[in-house]
């Protein structure tokens, strides 16, 4: 296999896996009442309007000009993504389909010869290969997040979004 062949098959693998969490967290939120949407355990905890504020900031703030500009926009006010609520179920998805939305198209414009490229967040330099991964990790731990508020906020009355355990 070429490394050409590599590269295809990896950006093939990794926008499966972005759709694939990408629906799992839809999945989870859909089963969240509307009045629960900035629900958190806490003051210090999240609930998953933040998270998806945080998540659509980011992706907004990273994937805008990716190849050109550092992934930390001037434009962007980390601390607000964290701080307010969303009025709407509404308001909400719109939020999350904008950076969805920047995030997907900036990663199928990408192909396997721009892997090696050098890129910067935070004026700190990563491979095309690093920063995605970096926000592979990072998407992934706050759709877990979004999953896991979802369940307890649901608690009985959740439907598994995986193989559902042994009922005895």
């Amino acid at each position: 296999m070429s490394a050409h062949d590599i590269g295809t098959e990896y950006f093939r693998v990794v926008n499966d896996k972005f759709a694939e969490l990408k629906r799992s967290a839809e999945k989870a939120i859909a089963q969240v009442p509307d009045d629960k949407l900035n629900w958190s355990l806490n003051e210090d905890s999240n609930s998953i309007a933040v998270i998806v504020h945080h998540m659509s900031g980011n992706m907004i703030s990273r994937w805008t000009d990716f190849l050109d500009s550092d992934g930390e926009k001037e434009g962007r006010d980390r601390d607000s993504e964290f701080e307010g609520t969303v009025a709407s179920r509404d308001e909400l998805l719109d939020i999350w389909n904008r950076g969805w939305g920047v995030f997907l198209q900036a990663l199928s414009s990408l192909g396997g010869d721009d892997l090696l490229r050098t890129v910067y967040i935070r004026e700190k330099p990563h491979s095309v290969l690093e920063a995605i991964e970096r926000q592979m990790s990072h998407y992934s731990s706050h759709i877990g997040q979004i999953i896991y508020i979802a369940k307890q906020i649901q608690s009985d009355a959740w439907e598994t979004l995986t193989i559902p355990r042994r009922k005895n």
